[in-house]
């Protein structure tokens, strides 16, 4: 991939970027850091790149790793938990209740749905941007639907997390 077609992925992935990144991370500062740094790193690593075609998979890992950096340099990970979601592109009224659910998911689960659901993302793939087994995929988004069908249907709570 040539330094011009890296530069349109990258337009052209910039709204999953975010999604992934905020998945993972709270502070649309931290997601900016996160892909900024994803973008330098691909950038720089452009010839490790073996096939064109897994390019966005390939870029996604990459901020996933660094968005993991982010929360490993911080003293106390739960402090995250209390930030308050602030969702950065439009929601329809209808879906604000499910992004706050999904919000409220451990990270591990809250990736996977988004990398699966929002992001169209197959097992195979989230197995390989994640470092995990395609089985280990499939749990997490079963656990991650299970705690999404207890929240909606009537809460969930810090003991049920």
């Amino acid at each position: 991939m040539n330094k011009e077609a890296f530069g349109k992925l990258v337009i052209d992935a910039q709204e999953s970027l975010y999604r992934v990144a905020k998945s993972i991370l709270y502070s649309d500062e931290d997601c900016r850091d996160a892909i900024s740094e994803a973008i330098t790193k691909g950038f720089e690593k452009l010839d490790t790149l073996k096939k064109d075609r897994f390019a966005k998979t390939w870029l996604t890992r990459i901020l996933i790793n660094e968005c993991y950096d982010i929360l490993r340099k911080r003293k106390n990970v739960d402090d995250i938990e209390a930030h308050t979601y602030e969702l950065g592109y439009e929601e329809s009224e209808n879906y604000s209740e499910l992004y706050e659910a999904i919000m409220k998911l451990e990270v591990d689960y809250r990736t996977a749905i988004v990398l699966y659901y929002i992001e169209g993302y197959r097992i195979k793939e989230i197995a390989t941007m994640v470092d995990s087994t395609e089985s280990a995929v499939k749990k997490r988004l079963a656990r991650a639907r299970k705690k999404l069908r207890v929240y909606l249907e009537g809460g969930l709570n810090d003991e049920d997390r």
